[in-house]
């Protein structure tokens, strides 16, 4: 906590600096617009920044977010970008437990804060409603990440209000389309997936999966604030939810291309390949990623290795190299470990493969352990438990 502190502390500092070496861009800014969202000017400046925080170079983008604190202190722009930097430093491990927790909510707590001061002078400044219901949207999600379910609610509940208040705004600037686009989409998600949730949504107005994936698309090539938002949903929702693999697959190249630095695309970029079936390709891709783990890159750690371990393992035993599956399976088992994964399937089927090796190999005293483990883990009826229950009467047979 004290080197986040000292960072931050450091790039306060170094504001003054920043700003003296840059003096042309009040120049370049000239009169601003009533509305940062519609400044074409300020969004060229700080391009690089954007592509500087999503490329997990965080230090150079936050100068930047500091530069936009300095010359507009009562907008919540600044603070809100600086929100969504804390939260991608925690993204590739949100279940971790991590101050920047404590570091990001007080940042969206200010976005709000500025927000609100402008909501006072105009309650129906578009800009400052889209603020409010973006900070307290990113707030209900770090909750319910958290599985912290009443501040979500309550997070979620206020953003809708706002988000209501810019609803049908969407010629203003496409920003405002995310938050619609994502109501659109997993309001009839939430009720097909949690149905128990239906009654606490019957007030709740009705959504549209189809136009909410319309209108992420739309998002996700013509905003700039919410653009890489608008994808990671999009790729997600592509993937797991629409089985369009394929198309979620050219999402993650394309950001992978434009953030090669970024562990989260990176490993999501591995898995579609794996889930495509392109073998060649997700095994470059996850070598990779185990070297940047090796070498300490910033965001590369267990989470990311439990990807790409398991698929290097999983490719090396569709090959029959169990010298080398057996390594990336073991290391997989490790990493869900330390992650306390246990139930996962990625811990689950590294436990199975090797089970069914060491059985075919006689090793019944590995296998054994790893037959109960996957059995304390699952329920009886799920197939992975089935199997482990017949590797165990196989082994029974094998030593009479």
């Amino acid at each position: 906590m004290k080197k986040v502190i000292i960072g931050v502390f450091v790039l306060f500092l170094a504001v003054p600096n920043v700003i003296n070496a840059q003096v042309q861009k009040e120049k370049v800014l000239g009169d601003t617009a009533k509305y940062l969202l519609l400044n074409m000017n300020l969004q060229k400046e700080i391009t690089d920044a954007v592509d500087y925080m999503y490329n997990f170079d965080f230090r150079k983008a936050e100068v930047e977010f500091n530069w936009i604190k300095y010359n507009f202190p009562e907008h919540p722009l600044g603070y809100f970008l600086y929100g969504i930097s804390t939260w991608w430093q925690m993204m590739p491990n949100l279940e971790k437990e991590s101050p920047l927790g404590e570091e990001f909510l007080a940042h969206m707590d200010t976005a709000i804060a500025k927000a609100e001061a402008m909501i006072e002078i105009d309650k129906d400044n578009i800009e400052a409603n889209f603020f409010l219901a973006g900070s307290y949207g990113f707030q209900g999600r770090y909750h319910s990440e958290k599985k912290n379910w009443g501040r979500a609610t309550n997070a979620g509940r206020l953003a809708l209000k706002y988000l209501e208040r810019t609803h049908g705004n969407e010629s203003f600037s496409p920003e405002i389309l995310f938050g619609d686009a994502l109501f659109n989409y997993y309001s009839v998600w939430i009720r097909e997936e949690y149905p128990l949730l239906r009654p606490v949504l019957f007030f709740f107005p009705k959504g549209d999966k189809k136009l909410g994936v319309e209108q992420m698309k739309t998002v996700a090539t013509n905003a700039f604030y919410t653009r890489v938002e608008a994808i990671y949903f999009l790729m997600r929702i592509k993937a797991f939810e629409l089985n369009e693999t394929f198309d979620a697959l050219r999402w993650a190249e394309y950001m992978n291309e434009q953030y090669p630095n970024n562990p989260y695309f990176h490993r999501f970029y591995a898995q579609m390949l794996y889930t495509a079936g392109q073998f060649q390709d997700a095994e470059r891709v996850s070598l990779e990623i185990m070297s940047r783990i090796k070498d300490g890159k910033v965001g590369y750690e267990e989470m990311s290795g439990r990807y790409a371990s398991f698929f290097l393992a999983d490719i090396n035993r569709k090959r029959n190299e169990w010298d080398k599956a057996e390594a990336y399976y073991l290391q997989t088992i490790a990493y869900s470990n330390a992650l306390e994964l246990e139930e996962s399937g990625y811990h689950i089927y590294s436990l199975l493969h090797l089970s069914e090796y060491y059985v075919q190999e006689q090793r019944y005293d590995e296998a054994t352990p790893m037959l109960d483990k996957i059995r304390d883990n699952t329920k009886r009826k799920e197939e992975t438990n089935k199997k482990a229950r017949e590797l165990e009467k196989e082994i029974k047979k094998k030593k009479r």
